[in-house]
Order: structure tokens, then sequence, then C-alpha cells
């Protein structure tokens, strides 16, 4: 697994304990830097970061392109990912379009259920699809 794959990893964690937690990702993170010897690395510091920075409007687009799903009824775990997966694909140009949804896949695969990685990949290839007119 590569570096930003483990950062992806992390991210993903904190932002699903911050979520059951009701806690926002930087007490998270803070928590977890002084409580702890955890190292969180600093791409995922960024991923967590830019979700937050850009949340309402990939929630908007999460809850407007997935058929038949709202945000709320999705798992937990598909949540963050596609949130992930969606900041990475339209606000961080340093990864490729295609990197961003395989990786989305990835975690989906190895952390939720067996219908996660076809429901992440078609809503992220959707957001792909439209990101020229998303962001313009």
């Amino acid at each position: 697994m590569s570096a930003r794959s483990k950062a992806r990893r992390r991210a993903l964690d904190i932002l699903f304990e911050a979520e059951q937690r009701a806690v926002t990702p930087l007490e998270v993170i803070r928590a977890r830097r002084e409580k702890t010897d955890m190292i969180i690395a600093d791409y995922s510091v960024d991923v967590v970061e830019g979700v937050l920075a850009h949340s309402e409007q990939i929630d908007e687009y999460l809850s407007t392109y997935s058929q038949g799903w709202t945000l709320d009824r999705m798992p937990a775990v598909d949540r963050m990912i596609l949130r992930i997966g969606s900041w990475e694909l339209l606000y961080n140009d340093d990864v490729p379009d295609g990197v961003a949804v395989s990786e989305a896949v990835e975690l989906a695969k190895m952390l939720s259920t067996e219908e996660s990685p076809v429901f992440i990949n078609g809503l992220l290839g959707r957001l792909q699809q439209l990101k020229p007119t998303l962001l313009a």
C-alpha cells in the first residue's frame, strides 16, 4: 500500500470517528496527536482539511447525483469514502481523476459492503464526467 493510500485510509478513519463521536475532525487529529504516539501524515491532514473546506459543495453533488440514495441513508463509511474521493477528484489537482476514483473503490472493497465498490465507482464516475461543468 502506497504512502498516499495509507494517508487516505487514516483520513477516512479520522472523518468516520469524528462523525460517530459528534466532534470535528480537527479535534480527532489533535486528540490523536496529544494522547497517542500516532503519526498523522501531512496528506491525511490535507484530505481532512480539503473535505471540510468543500463539504457543503461535495455533499450537494453527492446528494444530487446519487440515484435513490440520500446521504443519511448511505453507510457512514461509504459517505466518508465518497467525500474523500470527491475532494480528490474535484479539488485536488495533484491526484489524477482515475486515481481518485480507483483509490476510493479500493477503500470500499476493504472496508464496506459487497455492493459499495460498484456504487462508489458509479457515483464518482458520474462526477468525473460532469467535472468540467461542476467546476465551471
